[in-house]
């Protein structure tokens, strides 16, 4: 079990100030079995100094990994950036037909500025094609239920043999 640290960065805005760090410090749980070093983001709720201890917006099991993860708009950039290119690879030259893209509500303009920026970063990096999609509080993927991210399925042409 890894013991958290109320020394290093994070702990010490949130130990000052928690309404303030709520907006951009947040709780990432590991996703077990995943390949991809894929997590959750969870809400800190509250923070106990002196207890050293953490609520958050989830259950979690004793002993279970957390990572503290802040959302600001380089990293979430960066992280659409990434995804696109792993999407690009994996349709390997194939024509994408339509996509979804549900989008967490906090995302949009406040990560990525006016004028739709993130759907542009999208279609810059995948080309043109019809998208539809909405803002949401949670967004599914497989069996998880994500919050603070982006899902984008796409359509895409059958393989050629």
């Amino acid at each position: 079990m890894s013991k958290l640290q109320f020394n290093d960065e994070t702990c010490d805005i949130l130990s000052r100030d928690l309404q303030r760090a709520a907006g951009f410090i947040f709780v990432a749980m590991p996703v077990k079995n995943d390949d991809r070093g894929d997590y959750m983001v969870r809400t800190l709720v509250g923070i106990d100094i002196e207890r050293k201890l953490l609520a958050i917006g989830e259950y979690a099991e004793a002993g279970q990994s957390l990572m503290f993860c802040k959302r600001d708009s380089g990293t979430a950039g960066e992280d659409l950036e990434r995804m696109l290119s792993d999407i690009s690879r994996l349709a390997d030259g194939r024509k994408i037909r339509g996509g979804l893209y549900f989008t967490c509500v906090w995302r949009g303009q406040n990560l990525f500025g006016p004028d739709s920026a993130e759907l542009r970063m999208i279609r810059d990096g995948l080309g043109d094609f019809p998208l539809v999609g909405f803002f949401a509080n949670a967004e599914i993927s497989h069996d998880k239920i994500y919050g603070y991210t982006g899902v984008l399925t796409l359509f895409l042409d059958a393989p050629t043999s």
